[in-house]
């Protein structure tokens, strides 16, 4: 039995931080896990930056309402779901995904949660587990599935090298650069049409 795990940020929705820096300003929020491998040393630096401006859920949420999925998106993932089981594995929050998961038709997705405080402030956050993509997918691995895995950041790379067949999405230069052995690709049909080969 294959199952097909994707990462959600940069491969079937623009990046959440990355737009709401631009709608508020402030551009040190544009940091990712392109830019920076360490995820809670990231999550840290951004929860300091939103205490700094005064900034909490509601206001991260105002901008998610307004983000759509990438172009062709849904359409690759309707495809996909029709061939096989599908699993969104994403370090986002489940306070984010809602509202993009109801654009992308509902999907399963495994995600984290934010610790937010009455007033919404976001006080911190708790992973589902540790190296959570890794983790998830050795997971399911030990339960008798085959895995397939994309994504276009570093914290993707664990699930895609422990899968049988994995695949970089329209990532960086710097990250296919420092990892050639794994097959780069840039469009929805190319990406479909290599998952369906390793079924």
């Amino acid at each position: 039995m294959n199952v097909v795990c994707l990462d959600l940020e940069g491969v079937l929705v623009p990046e959440i931080w990355i737009a709401f820096a631009e709608e508020s300003g402030i551009p040190e929020l544009k940091k990712t896990t392109r830019d920076e491998p360490d995820y809670d040393k990231l999550m840290k630096y951004r929860l300091d930056i939103l205490k700094e401006h005064g900034l909490g859920l509601k206001e991260i949420q105002d901008v998610i309402r307004k983000i759509d999925p990438m172009p062709g998106a849904k359409d690759f993932l309707d495809a996909l779901r029709k061939k096989t089981q599908v699993i969104i594995l994403s370090d986002t929050f489940e306070q984010f995904a809602a509202p993009l998961m109801e654009k992308l038709g509902q999907p399963t997705i495994f995600c984290n949660t934010l610790e937010v405080a009455e007033d919404g402030t976001i006080t911190g956050f708790r992973m589902r587990c540790e190296n959570t993509k890794y983790t998830t997918v050795k997971a399911l691995q030990s339960i008798g599935f085959e895995t397939i895995a994309s994504g276009d950041s570093y914290n993707d790379l664990g699930m895609i090298k422990a899968s049988k067949a994995g695949f970089l999405f329209r990532s960086p230069d710097s990250i296919k650069a420092e990892n050639p052995e794994v097959p780069a690709y840039e469009t929805y049909d190319e990406l479909l049409a290599a998952i369906e080969k390793a079924l």
